[in-house]
């Protein structure tokens, strides 16, 4: 019986060759949000692997919006030449390139993760105000954001619509919107992050009605033949937070709005909160969001083997399965999981006297030289 994994998946006018997707990564490694060769080489890499969707990581749709000042951009015109560069080669190994687009929110303005400890970067140091639903810091070494005004908001909305349609001049093929992990779009959904008094606070409809408005926005000029993603954690694994069943809730009208898959993950939006970590802990949130709001979802956390994400699918939990720092550490991890689940996949003509060897391709041996 042939594998789920390497089953091909339609969303609206693309075909997704397998069901392995490059989860968004953070590099960290930009200039004014302009790629460089370590971002094309990263991807690319990834697309070499023969990952079937590869999805470049949170992109900032204003510069304010940035995690750190290294972050990618996608906020002017010229950030799109580069970008065409990184899609070219992508589409040339055969995967999809995708886009995850961005606003930190309040966790804006941060430190790079090797340059200290978690925290701000103050103004005078180079950094900027965030801006969030409401003036409430992320932790004690966060800088207090500025609550968003409606004009701000509105703002907002209409900069994600334009990122949206420089990702289409650039040539991604897939668009997912961000709305986890304690950025901007999640800190207006969780009651723990969102204290606003007015249409955009409160109430469980005005808590979405930012995400949804910016859905809208970003359908509205997104080609209709191409897929539109939203990420979304589950819950934030707090009293009084974000909940599974707000998050079902919610999918049911992201899906009503033109979307096209749910990426499920979780937490974020605390500093500390007590999350069960462990081997496909997240696949429960998209299986419930699957079956409860009919749409389509993507899991992702602490995938590492073939067998396990075969299962995810074969069990019908989620339809694309989403690896992260897997990838970092192998990232021909499809080419292995083929040879596990004893598919025949294409690779480059390249690497085809790796892939006649009867040997199991590892992350450890050097195929390109005489060691074989």
């Amino acid at each position: 019986m042939s594998s789920q994994l390497f089953s091909p998946l339609s969303l609206r006018g693309i075909t997704l060759p397998n069901r392995i997707a490059v989860s968004p990564m953070c590099q960290y490694s930009a200039e004014d949000g302009f790629v460089n060769d370590w971002h094309l080489v990263h991807l690319g890499s990834r697309a070499v692997g023969g990952a079937g969707l590869v999805i470049m990581e949170a992109t900032a749709v204003v510069p304010e919006g940035r995690i750190t000042a290294a972050d990618l951009g996608i906020w002017k015109d010229e950030h799109i030449a580069p970008l065409r560069r990184i899609t070219r080669f992508i589409e040339q190994q055969g995967a999809v390139p995708g886009v995850q687009l961005a606003h930190a929110g309040r966790k804006a303005s941060s430190l790079r993760p090797w340059d200290g400890p978690a925290g701000s970067v103050a103004v005078a140091e180079g950094g900027w105000l965030p801006q969030a639903p409401s003036a409430l810091a992320f932790d004690t070494s966060y800088t207090e954001p500025q609550a968003l005004s409606v004009e701000d908001i509105a703002a907002l909305v209409q900069a994600f619509a334009d990122a949206a349609r420089r990702a289409h001049a650039a040539g991604f093929k897939l668009i997912e919107l961000h709305g986890a992990h304690g950025y901007l779009g999640h800190q207006f959904l969780s009651p723990l992050s969102n204290r606003r008094s007015d249409h955009y606070g409160g109430s469980f409809e005005n808590r979405i009605r930012f995400l949804l408005e910016t859905v809208r926005a970003t359908r509205a000029v997104w080609p209709d033949e191409l897929p539109l993603l939203v990420r979304l954690s589950a819950t934030d694994w707090a009293e009084g937070g974000w909940t599974p069943d707000d998050t079902v809730a919610l999918a049911a009208r992201l899906r009503e709005l033109g979307v096209d898959l749910v990426d499920v993950s979780s937490g974020g939006n605390l500093p500390s909160a007590p999350i069960p970590v462990g081997p496909g802990y997240q696949t429960g949130f998209a299986a419930r969001v699957k079956a409860e709001a009919g749409i389509a979802t993507g899991t992702v956390g602490m995938i590492t083997d073939a067998i396990q994400a075969e299962h995810v699918l074969r069990t019908g939990q989620a339809d694309l399965v989403l690896l992260a720092r897997e990838l970092l550490r192998a990232p021909y991890w499809p080419m292995q999981a083929a040879q596990q689940l004893r598919e025949d996949i294409a690779w480059p003509p390249q690497y085809v006297r790796a892939a006649s060897s009867k040997t199991p391709l590892r992350p450890d041996v050097q195929y390109g030289r005489n060691a074989d």
